[in-house]
């Protein structure tokens, strides 16, 4: 019978040091290529007005309320 639980000095030991940084590094690499849909959100995130509308009709629809079409007046 062996314990469950892994000692907390060991804890990380079954983890490759090189594994850890190649995760981050392709963390880094999908955060520069973002999705278009997470570009739209991150945009109406910051415009308030977007937001308010985001909460009640969701994100797709206040991105095309609010930049959708170009208003040209």
């Amino acid at each position: 019978f062996s314990d469950p639980f892994i000692n907390r000095r060991r804890a990380h030991d079954f983890i490759q040091a090189d594994t850890r940084l190649e995760a981050i590094s392709q963390e880094r690499i999908r955060e520069r290529n973002k999705a278009p849909q997470e570009r739209q959100r991150e945009i109406c995130e910051d415009y308030y007005p977007c937001e308010m509308y985001a909460f009640r009709h969701g994100y797709a629809a206040a991105y095309r309320h609010y930049f959708g079409r170009r208003r040209t007046k």
